[in-house]
């Protein structure tokens, strides 16, 4: 199996993953935080460590405002629904957000009577900019945005906006699933107050994990509660943090896979140009060469994820990865990819696309053999 899937989780994970989740898991096992004994102390441990390891990789200056959740889309919760709202607040996002964004936002609107504006996304940078200018105001308290599309692989200009907003009390909250692993990324530096990722995209971690992490002294209410090993004779949610915002057991062995995904990321962030951003390179320029195959997002040689999204002629891009799955073996993703509005900027929203993701882990012979099917399945429809 070709796997050209990874932009919705990576595979294969490097093999101190997959060790280190065995080792917390048949060596460890106890409850982090929960009991003093040595196994629980170890568990603390690589809980810890793991928190630590995220706060400096990240830019995030307070360890323990580094929380834990099972993936991006709880951390997102957590920041959009932590923040205190009344009615007539307004927020700013864009028409390329996952509907991890989306949704939240759209529940606020729906109980508190909130303004949302969404900012087209067209590749421009200096319009965007301006239309983030026009569109903020005395009611602006956070600009929620992706880092990355999901769809198209697209880089939107997250340091200026927080350049625009940082002395404007308006919080900026970044969506990294798909950039964190494969880009550096510095909070502090710039300029970024909240930020959300998954350990199972680019950063070639388990499922099951993500984080939130906080820059700052910014308050959330957690959006549940429960039980934190510690101050248990209080009734109320501990305000302290971590313990603030994370309720119940960890996932500590998911946790140690992290780590060792985070320890793996650390070893390679001085390669110049990332294996994947060159095979991307190579299978967009495969991909223009071809007679009825259509491809979005930004062109050859501007910065983009290992991400092309592409449809050939008016073939249902479910129809198309069904016949990469069965035929050729091949692993894509088609349709929606939980952004429509992305699709609807993008007239795909009848078709959706097909999008192929690369990690470190592809190879060129894999691009070529991609390339090369996607030629005969094009060529096969032409003769329809």
């Amino acid at each position: 199996m070709i796997y050209f899937d990874q932009a919705a989780s990576s595979f294969p994970k490097p093999v101190e993953v997959g060790e280190a989740m065995v080792f917390a898991l048949n060596e460890v096992g106890a409850n982090p935080g929960r009991s003093g004994h040595h196994l629980a102390r170890k568990a603390s441990e690589i809980i810890q460590e793991t928190r630590e390891r995220a706060a400096r990789i990240f830019g995030c200056s307070d360890p323990k405002r580094a929380i834990f959740f099972q993936n991006a889309t709880g951390a997102l919760n957590q920041a959009i629904k932590g923040l205190p709202w009344r009615k007539g607040d307004h927020i700013i996002a864009t028409t390329v957000e996952h509907n991890s964004i989306r949704r939240p936002l759209e529940n606020l609107k729906r109980i508190y009577g909130l303004e949302v504006s969404y900012i087209k996304w067209d590749e421009d940078d200096e319009s965007f900019i301006e239309q983030i200018k026009k569109s903020i105001n005395s009611n602006t308290k956070l600009i929620a945005m992706t880092h990355a599309s999901n769809v198209t692989g697209s880089l939107l200009p997250i340091e200026k906006v927080a350049n625009i907003v940082s002395n404007q009390n308006v919080l900026t909250l970044v969506d990294a699933s798909q950039t964190a692993g494969h880009i550096p990324i510095h909070m502090s530096q710039m300029g970024i107050d909240l930020m959300a990722f998954p350990g199972h995209k680019g950063l070639l971690g388990p499922q099951g994990t993500g984080m939130l992490l906080i820059e700052g002294n910014i308050e959330l209410q957690p959006i549940f509660q429960g039980g934190t090993g510690a101050f248990s004779e209080d009734p109320e949610q501990p305000n302290q943090m971590p313990e603030k915002l994370e309720s119940g057991t960890l996932n500590t062995p998911g946790i140690a896979g992290l780590n060792a995904a985070l320890k793996a990321f650390e070893s390679r962030q001085d390669v110049n140009v990332p294996r994947e951003t060159f095979l991307i390179e190579v299978l967009l320029e495969g991909l223009e060469t071809i007679e009825g195959v259509t491809c979005y997002g930004p062109g050859k040689q501007k910065p983009r994820m290992p991400i092309v999204a592409f449809n050939i002629f008016n073939i249902s891009s479910q129809e198309i990865a069904m016949i990469l799955d069965s035929h050729y073996k091949i692993a894509v993703r088609s349709g929606l990819h939980c952004s429509p509005t992305t699709h609807e900027s993008l007239n795909t929203i009848e078709q959706g696309v097909v999008r192929a993701s690369l990690s470190i882990f592809n190879t060129k012979e894999e691009v070529d053999a991609f390339i090369k099917a996607i030629n005969e399945i094009a060529s096969s429809y032409k003769l329809i």
